[in-house]
């Protein structure tokens, strides 16, 4: 269709529009039901607005998200249904008149179709979406009760242009916006719930259950542009090219990503980390919360937060503490007096390791001789924890400080560096030091 077509087919529409308003609205009959249809308006706002504010709270204290999602959009339209009540007496009123109210018909419809699309856009879970949502669909109601979606649609079609061999309308452009709106939509609520499966089969490893919750996700999406852009007739074999140039700039410029992409992947197979398992890698200990496609995100004790990539998991040294169990033993090593009891001491320090919630019963805590040093005599303390997640310093800080109520209470001294001075010629050292004294007068 050419330009100067379009121009007549704009034209022509608009036109029709004008005819239809002097003929329907521009009446004296008209006229006085658009002011009680605006009246009607004032008055169910006023009458709504305190009705509202009691009904929010109640509706925000239940739980079942649905239910409270469709009962605050009736909420919010709580206006429109009153002006759709005051809107029909004065239908009525009109028609005891013997004047036909087709303009307050008019209000009721379109007010009727925006409460639906108020309602149903509720379920969607972004607002901006879903005030776009609840726009877009009015509008093609609206147009539809007036009679001028073909004249509408007709228009959008005849406003287009070339690419190639591609013919591209406006209406093929916002039919394949909503498609592609539609089916993300759609493949987000798909992977959601195939996510939640995922994460309720006990039977399934937690590292399985992100590659595969990973894959089906990727999958949808990626089925979902597909479909989208092959309902809208454009030929998928184009990007062929542009998948070849994608490859080369992955090859040159995105190498790390790449790398930390793949090993994500390989870290999932080989299950050798999971949300939830304790790691220690170079100066950072803590949980794992998420397992990312670039990176992994650790939590530390203090609530930091680490974002690491893949790779240095990969190519770094990962200590593990929940790998295979979660039981882990810790050392702790102290020394005492060489004129201590041995003995007393190593049972004294296995009664207090005990004595420490966290620490496991079996395996029993041991208490080793590990050296005899120039000032003490070396102990060391092994016990058991299952619960890394806690900690280790903290356990250990528990354990030390119960360990020294202990030997103070028996008497054992926790010693210090000592150093014994042996003079060969004490004498010598007393004459030097009274030739160093000022001599008196």
């Amino acid at each position: 269709m050419t330009s100067q077509s379009a121009l007549l087919l704009l034209h022509n529409t608009i036109g029709d529009a004008l005819v239809w308003l002097r003929q329907n609205v521009l009446v004296w009959s008209s006229l006085a039901q658009l002011v009680a249809a605006a009246a009607a308006l004032l008055l169910s706002r006023a009458v709504a607005r305190p009705l509202v504010r009691g009904l929010v709270p109640t509706i925000a204290r239940l739980t079942v998200v649905p239910v409270r999602r469709v009962l605050a959009g009736l909420a919010d339209a709580l206006p429109w249904l009153l002006l759709i009540l005051l809107v029909w007496f004065e239908e009525r009123a009109f028609e005891a008149s013997g004047t036909a109210p087709r303009l307050l018909r008019l209000v009721e419809s379109l007010t009727l179709a925006w409460i639906i699309i108020r309602v149903s856009s509720g379920l969607v879970r972004s607002p901006r979406l879903a005030r776009l949502f609840a726009g877009a669909a009015w509008i093609v109601a609206a147009l539809n009760i007036a009679g001028l979606i073909g004249p509408a649609v007709g228009l959008l079609g005849s406003m287009a242009f070339s690419v190639g061999t591609l013919r591209l309308s406006v209406l093929l452009l916002i039919k394949a916006a909503l498609l592609l709106v539609v089916l993300v939509w759609a493949a987000n609520l798909v992977s959601h719930v195939i996510d939640t499966r995922l994460q309720g089969a006990s039977d399934i490893t937690p590292s399985v259950q992100v590659l595969a919750s990973k894959l089906a996700r990727a999958t949808l999406l990626t089925l979902a542009v597909v479909v989208a852009l092959s309902a809208v007739g454009i030929d998928l074999t184009a990007f062929a090219v542009f998948s070849g140039a994608i490859g080369v700039g992955v090859g040159f410029g995105l190498q790390k990503v790449v790398s930390n992409l793949i090993s994500g992947v390989i870290l999932l197979l080989d299950r050798s980390i999971k949300p939830g398992d304790v790691i220690e890698i170079g100066s950072t200990y803590g949980w794992i919360t998420r397992l990312n496609a670039r990176f992994v995100s650790v939590v530390t004790r203090d609530g930091t937060e680490y974002l690491i990539p893949n790779e240095d998991l990969i190519t770094q040294q990962v200590v593990n503490w929940s790998y295979s169990n979660d039981l882990v033993r810790l050392h702790v090593g102290f020394g005492i007096s060489y004129s201590a009891d041995v003995h007393a001491a190593i049972r004294l320090a296995i009664e207090a390791a005990g004595g420490v919630a966290r620490v496991l019963g079996e395996p029993r805590p041991v208490c080793l001789l590990t050296g005899l040093g120039d000032s003490s005599v070396d102990l060391e303390l092994r016990f058991w924890i299952a619960d890394p997640r806690e900690g280790t310093a903290n356990v250990k800080s528990d354990v030390l400080l119960r360990v020294w109520d202990a030997f103070h209470a028996a008497g054992i001294e926790f010693p210090f560096p000592q150093r014994d001075l042996n003079l060969r010629d004490p004498e010598g050292l007393v004459r030097a030091f009274r030739a160093a004294l000022p001599q008196e007068n």
